[in-house]
């Protein structure tokens, strides 16, 4: 019994196994009266306990900020006059959603793969039972992914990770200025014959802090405080450019 659990360890644990050994420059990111985006650095390394075997190896990078339900419109014009005339919701897009690798994603990703891990933009948005009102899902849900990749909320970038002898890589992702509050989920993979052979996940988390950050809960802790204090800086200030207006004229 004894050789039986020594054969069953080594099916186990094929030689030539690779790991990732990963890391952030950093793991939180504040967003202030005067933030205007951030940058995210992730680099790494590939473990081996033995020999690389054949085949290129690849590495793919995403970041998914906290994804909520979105109801997707389409406009027609009738009698001049344009109005929604089709409406798909899906269950759960990203907020932000960027993916970043060292080649083509159809060339070091099988589709059984993605579809397995949801990393290529298709697949990360869950339209599972998505109620149609009309038109085809999948055309609504390609023109999200053309607004939100205008929009640099979504983000491919083919390429962009940066591999040295198949070893040691680093990849740069831009947050934007209009990040979401929240967990934001950072994986990586490592891929071979299109393959995933390994994956890690990390964290990095998006708070509002300062100013920010009191007029946030003000606004959902006390809700009437927060509405008398808007109507009286709205007050205040017109109050304050009526009278400069008087002292320029005069």
């Amino acid at each position: 019994m004894r050789w039986l659990a020594v054969v069953l360890c080594l099916v186990a644990a094929p030689v030539g196994a690779e790991s990732i050994v990963a890391g952030l420059s950093q793991n939180r990111v504040s967003i202030t009266a005067d933030f205007d985006g951030s940058e995210i650095l992730v680099y790494g390394a590939v473990k081996r306990e033995a020999p690389a075997p054949e085949g290129a190896l690849e590495v793919i990078v995403t970041v998914e900020g906290p994804a909520t339900p979105v109801t997707i419109r389409k406009k027609d014009r009738r009698a001049g006059i344009w109005i929604n005339t089709e409406a798909v919701h899906v269950d759960a897009a990203p907020s932000f959603y960027a993916v970043a690798t060292t080649g083509p994603l159809r060339s070091i990703l099988s589709d059984t793969e993605d579809l397995r891990y949801r990393i290529t933009l298709p697949r990360v948005i869950r339209a599972v039972g998505s109620a149609t009102e009309a038109g085809d899902p999948a055309e609504f849900i390609e023109a999200l992914q053309r607004i939100r990749l205008e929009d640099r909320r979504y983000r491919v970038l083919q390429g962009a990770v940066e591999f040295v002898e198949e070893t040691l890589f680093r990849a740069d992702i831009v947050l934007p200025a209009n990040l979401t509050e929240g967990e934001y989920r950072v994986r990586l993979f490592l891929t071979r014959d299109g393959r995933v052979i390994d994956a890690q996940d990390r964290v990095v988390g998006v708070r509002k802090e300062g100013l920010e950050r009191f007029l946030y809960n003000l606004a959902i802790q006390q809700p009437w405080i927060y509405g008398l204090l808007s109507l009286v800086m709205a007050a205040v200030a017109g109050w304050g450019a009526s009278t400069l207006f008087r002292l320029v004229r005069s």
